[in-house]
């Protein structure tokens, strides 16, 4: 398979950057995407020229940090996968390809492919945590009655890797998607009850300062998402913001 790469490239923040085109040949139709980078990269390498930066780290579909927009969609044109998961199968033999980073204001380019998403590292340190009591009256938590429904719901919103795609899909740059999925996961427990109110009011805020525009309801991000976290956390984190500002 020979394909064609236009590649973003960008030496930090301060660079405007610029598509950059490159030639492959010779991908096997089974390679990962990532593994195709890296034939990519290895050939630039022997040429003395500057590889091509960008994120990964477990390659397993669980990090969430191989973000790329792939011919304008976020992980490639595949469903319920991260980048790393799709493959080169997914294109045909002579395709030209554009990869990108990350497209949004609060996810600033480091350099080439690669983003600073410490932002939703900084929405979670404003809320992400419950209170425990370890006075040694603790109560085990498998000892609390918990509804299945709830126990299901909750997991499913701890399903979210924080990759970053729902925003990169939204046209207005929202993470509401994400901070939903946070704020779900600890309101459907009992366990997270104690911050409740404190925890949404502080997340959004921080959401917020962190310049992320507000939900567009196209949809975009559930789609995008690798876990396919749903829409209706955002629902439910509204109610919950709700119930806080007028406590």
């Amino acid at each position: 398979m020979n394909l064609t790469l236009k590649i973003w490239r960008q030496k930090g923040p301060q660079d405007k950057g610029q598509m950059v085109e490159y030639k492959v040949t010779d991908i096997s139709e089974h390679m990962s995407f990532l593994e195709m980078m890296d034939v990519l990269n290895e050939s630039l390498v022997a040429k003395d020229e500057v590889p091509i930066a960008f994120d990964h780290d477990c390659r397993e579909g669980i990090c969430g940090m191989c973000s790329l927009h792939i011919n304008g969609e976020p992980h490639g044109p595949d469903r319920g996968i991260t980048t790393c998961q799709l493959h080169m199968r997914t294109f045909k033999d002579g395709d030209t390809i554009y990869i990108e980073p990350w497209r949004a204001k609060a996810f600033p380019v480091i350099k080439d492919l690669i983003v600073d998403r410490m932002a939703f590292e900084r929405i979670q340190q404003a809320g992400g945590y419950i209170s425990v009591n370890t006075s040694g009256n603790t109560q085990d938590a498998n000892a609390i009655p918990i509804s299945k429904h709830n126990a299901d719901l909750s997991m499913d919103a701890a399903a979210c890797i924080g990759c970053g795609a729902c925003v990169a899909s939204c046209k207005n740059s929202s993470a509401m998607l994400f901070v939903s999925a946070k704020v779900s996961q600890f309101a459907l427990l009992p366990q997270g009850k104690i911050e409740a109110a404190d925890r949404v009011r502080n997340m959004v805020k921080q959401m917020d300062e962190e310049g992320f525009g507000n939900c567009t309801n196209t949809g975009a991000c559930e789609v995008e998402c690798p876990k396919g976290i749903s829409l209706e956390n955002i629902a439910r984190m509204n109610r919950e913001y709700l119930k806080a500002s007028i406590i």
